[in-house]
């Protein structure tokens, strides 16, 4: 199965909305916490509800003020405070199915990137004894990152979810950037085929030397590329548009498949 469909916002979470995607074709959306998570417990049941209603599968993306390998303990108490947030609503979006919560975990800093790799797990871990605790329907999904000073190339990700069961985001424009506007789908999804299903980001990408740069709008021929890899893998998948027009993006997407 793939599941197409952009990252939101705050003015796409009603049930008329919803349903417009779903008649349109797709069937998947990023709730936005980027900067501030903005919905009520209450508001998350009720946006729940109306996306099982429409079929569209709903995932987070947490604030980006984290960093779960910060100097200082009160950033990183801060970061897990964010990230547990939005659990709590994605614990309502998808009935039984676990809410993907996705977040960028950390930066090296001054660290190693073997410490870094220690603090995060040690992280993820104690976050997850919270969510089995509350019983909340959700996976935590740290991202593939843009920049090589940022935890998260996709080895480190994948040695993550084997060692605490987490998921992962592969942000496949992320991968690009950090390689200088490289990506080996082949290997990628020689690494990839081992997960029952991927969570995942797309967009056109421009990057320097130092890696990501911002989101570009998504060129035909990359869509059509990356959708030949998925086909070829049979990778059961979820695309999240992340360029500046999301949801024309996705519909593109969604022709091309």
């Amino acid at each position: 199965m793939i599941r197409i469909g952009p990252a939101g916002s705050k003015a796409l979470t009603g049930l008329e909305e919803l349903r417009e995607m779903s008649k349109d074709g797709l069937n998947a959306m990023e709730i936005e916490f980027t900067y501030q998570i903005w919905m009520t417990d209450k508001e998350a049941e009720k946006v729940g509800k109306d996306a099982v209603e429409a079929g569209v599968f709903l995932s987070i993306h947490a604030p980006y003020y984290i960093n779960l390998n910060s100097e200082e303990k009160a950033k990183i108490d801060a970061s897990k405070k964010r990230i547990l947030s939005c659990c709590e609503r994605g614990h309502y979006f998808n009935g039984n199915e676990n809410t993907p919560i996705v977040f960028h975990a950390a930066f090296y800093g001054k660290d190693t990137k073997e410490g870094t790799y220690k603090k995060v797990k040690e992280e993820i871990l104690d976050m997850q004894k919270m969510i089995k605790q509350k019983g909340w329907k959700v996976i935590l999904c740290p991202e593939t990152t843009g920049k090589s000073s940022q935890f998260g190339d996709l080895d480190e990700l994948l040695k993550l979810s084997k060692e605490t069961g987490c998921g992962i985001t592969v942000d496949f424009a992320h991968l690009k950037a950090r390689n200088n506007g490289k990506i080996d789908y082949k290997e990628v999804f020689e690494k990839l085929k081992q997960l029952k299903h991927i969570h995942s980001h797309f967009s056109g990408i421009e990057y320097t030397a130092k890696g990501e740069r911002k989101h570009l709008i998504t060129p035909n021929l990359e869509i059509k590329e990356l959708l030949d890899w998925i086909k070829k893998y049979k990778i059961d998948i979820t695309i999240i548009n992340e360029s500046p027009d999301p949801y024309r993006d996705s519909l593109k997407t969604l022709k091309l498949k």
